[in-house]
């Protein structure tokens, strides 16, 4: 680190309070790496206390911070997975109380200790979208909705009954503050209009005169008693006879009437500035007010352009819609400028526009805000004059010489990693492989990180699957990179990602600083693996690679060239090689996964190959078990006729983990958790310790461990994410490891649980 003490002893109480374990101390599980990096959606903040938020992720998980955002604690997966459509609802006035969606399934859970522990309440049906919401004065009462229905509660979630009039997918709700608390009128939003109840709930009409159409995207209301009583909502814009329409609206008649909120400050173009626009029209995503003052208003757009005004930002208004300002100015290549640098804008120069995922509003505190979207999470506390990252914390001032800035783990995980290193030569460097964020290193041991920047990177920088290291040249580290990321999780198997793009081997001479293409004679196919040969010479390594759809290709010159080395491998119609791994012993494997065609797994190809001459020839080593989607392999460095093989459910309830003894005449299901496991891995000093791990649909914990050589089984309960793919062992204390993840960072925790 470039600190001095004073630096360095703040780092370190950061670290502590983020519940980072330092040296000497037990260890604990903990969240390493970058933040941010991933989809973040539904975010909520208390009105009790505005330094408790909520925000939930896409792979799987929910976060809650204490402190207003600096640092992040993972809600342990027994207690509340994630959900993406509904935001939750903290208490009026307990910040302890809590109540979210929980899951994709989206049941009600309430939480009454601030997250820690979470139960199902109430009778609502699963599916629970748009938002939660508390009468702020009277908290017993509640609405929610689902993709069809809005239900209303009395008794503060325990019991629930559906409301007739509203239908369609539930978008948000407002309770008339100065109405009587005894009947109560309430507002409904769902895509298909907008609802008012002047009897507390038992009965609805429409309340969307003076709106062109229909489709609502948001909706907000403010009251307050003896005050008036304003209403927003937004809808889709369009272009009509040349001229912007849709957008933002405002009723102050409680919905009989709405007037366009569409002032000329405010982004109305109807063209796109440029070829990187979301769209030739602004689409308004979310609107926000607060009962405290209900004029003031929030609006956030996706952007027509790059350059500021064309940008997707924030608006605010502080006369209800009458004129409008932009708040948020996240790219330092323009000015204003009043977001805080993140590892992506220090090392590219700018900001990649995103469209708005989530935001949200304190409630007693209209200069409080929250917005979240693919990469990122920015929170205002004086009305967005600046932003502070929630997904970025630096560890210091950046360095003077231009190099990136590290960056301190703040506990908002939300990326995929792949594989995590620790160098042979400097054990205080280490590294991460990752999705969508690529690559990130550090130099201290895994306290602080450094993303890469765009002058040293891969040329494909999405992500990063595998490093290889050079056995005797210091620094010397060869990576395989694709801009395609998921191999060979669902979204590849399945179609919803694609699962061809550009990738390749690179090589880094400076421990993983600048990376270099190192490819000549591979295929344009995304390099998921690479291992050397440390039995080769020194600068004339023998180098193997896969890739995706292409199979095996091998370097005997230190990478410069490359051809394939597919004899007698896969099938023409699979070579989706995954994994690559050569055994002390020479014996080369190659593991290919699934291919569905039509919806059905395909026989062809699949399957774990093995072979004796350097890739000169292959044979399928599990042609006695064969499985239609294999995932990981590991070999017992001490034996390679001992793998462990695992699969996911493919058509049929194959999912488990395996093992052979013989070399792959006989295989045995060791264990089946769940519908998909990953992979095996083995402890370096305690002989028939194995650890398993489930990857996407584990039930339960996604990682387990046998102490009798597969006989028995105990979860590791815990590290917080379920979604678990592969482990390293710290070389200087083997109770120590590093758990990779899918969608949930690294994790650093105990080898005896």
């Amino acid at each position: 680190m470039r600190s001095g003490p004073a630096i360095r002893g703040g780092v370190l109480a950061i670290m502590w309070a983020a519940g980072v374990c330092l040296a000497g101390q037990p260890v604990k599980w903990e969240p390493v790496g970058l933040c941010g990096g991933g989809g973040m959606f539904t975010p909520a903040i208390s009105p009790a206390d505005g330094n408790v938020m909520m925000v939930n992720c896409d792979m799987s998980a929910a976060y809650i911070t204490t402190d207003g955002g600096r640092t992040w604690r993972m809600i342990h997966h027994s207690q509340l997975r994630s959900n993406t459509r509904c935001r939750p609802a903290f208490h009026p006035t307990d910040p302890k109380t809590i109540y979210a969606a929980g899951d994709w399934s989206g049941t009600l859970k309430v939480s009454r200790d601030q997250g820690l522990t979470w139960q199902t309440i109430g009778n609502l049906p699963r599916g629970l979208r748009g938002e939660i919401a508390i009468d702020p004065h009277r908290p017993q009462r509640m609405l929610a909705g689902t993709a069809d229905a809005v239900f209303i509660s009395n008794d503060a979630g325990a019991t629930w009954t559906k409301c007739a009039g509203p239908t369609g997918a539930t978008i948000g709700f407002h309770f008339d503050q100065t109405s009587a608390p005894d009947a109560r009128v309430c507002f409904a939003a769902t895509a298909d209009g907008i609802w008012r109840s002047e009897d507390g709930g038992k009965s609805w009409v429409d309340a969307t005169g003076g709106l062109p159409w229909k489709g609502i995207r948001s909706f907000a209301g403010g009251s307050r008693a003896g005050g008036e009583v304003i209403l927003y909502c937004a809808i889709p814009s369009r272009v009509i006879d040349g001229r912007f329409a849709g957008g933002v609206y405002r009723s102050t008649d409680r919905g009989r009437s709405w007037q366009s909120a569409m002032a000329p400050d405010i982004n109305t173009e109807t063209t796109a500035f440029d070829q990187w626009a979301q769209g030739p029209v602004a689409q308004y995503l979310y609107v926000l007010t607060t009962n405290a003052n209900p004029s003031v208003v929030y609006a956030l757009n996706t952007g027509t352009g790059v350059p500021p005004p064309h940008h997707p930002t924030v608006y605010r208004s502080d006369d209800a819609g009458r004129s409008w300002r932009a708040t948020f100015y996240p790219d330092p290549r323009w000015k204003p400028f009043n977001a805080e640098r993140d590892y992506i804008t220090f090392g590219v120069g700018q900001y990649y526009i995103d469209t708005p995922l989530g935001a949200a509003i304190n409630a007693e505190d209209p200069q409080q805000l929250i917005h979240v979207g693919s990469m990122r999470c920015y929170i205002t506390r004086d009305g967005g004059k600046t932003w502070m990252a929630g997904h970025a914390r630096l560890a210091g001032p950046p360095p003077a010489d231009g190099d990136q800035p590290d960056f301190i783990c703040n506990g908002l995980v939300v990326t995929t990693t792949w594989n995590y290193y620790i160098d042979p030569f400097q054990p205080q460097r280490h590294y991460i492989a990752y999705t969508d964020i690529g690559f990130a290193r550090s130099l201290d041991g895994g306290r602080t990180w450094r993303w890469w920047s765009q002058r040293t990177r891969a040329p494909w920088s999405n992500t990063c699957y595998e490093l290889a290291f050079d056995p005797t040249v210091r620094g010397k580290i060869w990576g395989a990179f694709s801009n395609v990321h998921d191999i060979p999780n669902d979204n590849i198997i399945s179609g919803r990602h694609r699962s061809t793009g550009p990738g390749g081997v690179c090589v880094s001479t400076d421990f993983g600083m600048t990376w270099t293409k190192s490819n000549d004679g591979q295929p344009p196919a995304p390099c998921t693996s690479v291992v050397v040969d440390p039995s080769s010479p020194p600068g004339r390594r023998t180098l193997y690679a896969g890739f995706f759809g292409q199979g095996v290709y091998k370097s005997t010159d230190d990478g410069k060239t490359w051809r394939a080395a597919n004899e007698g491998l896969g099938a023409p119609s699979n070579m989706r090689v995954c994994r690559v791994q050569r055994h002390r012993d020479g014996t080369l494997f190659a593991l290919i996964t699934a291919m569905r065609r039509d919806g059905r797994f395909q026989p062809e190809g699949v399957g774990l190959w093995r072979s004796r001459d350097g890739g000169g020839s292959w044979e399928r080593a599990n042609a006695a078990q064969i499985l239609l989607w294999p995932k990981d392999f590991t070999v017992d460095p001490s034996d390679s006729r001992i793998i462990y093989l695992s699969a996911a459910d493919a058509g049929r309830q194959e999912a488990g983990l395996y093992r052979t003894t013989d070399g792959g005449a006989t295989w045995t299901r060791l264990a089946r958790k769940g519908p998909e496991h990953f992979g095996a891995y083995l402890h370096p000093s305690r002989p028939g310790w194995i650890y398993m791990t489930l990857c996407e649909g584990a039930p339960g914990s996604g990682l387990w461990l046998s102490r009798d050589n597969g006989n028995t089984w105990e979860s590791i309960d815990g590290i917080p994410f379920a979604n678990v793919q592969r482990i390293t062992f710290d070389p200087a204390d083997h109770n120590v490891m590093y758990v990779t993840t899918f969608g949930g960072s690294v994790w650093r925790g105990p080898a005896d649980r």
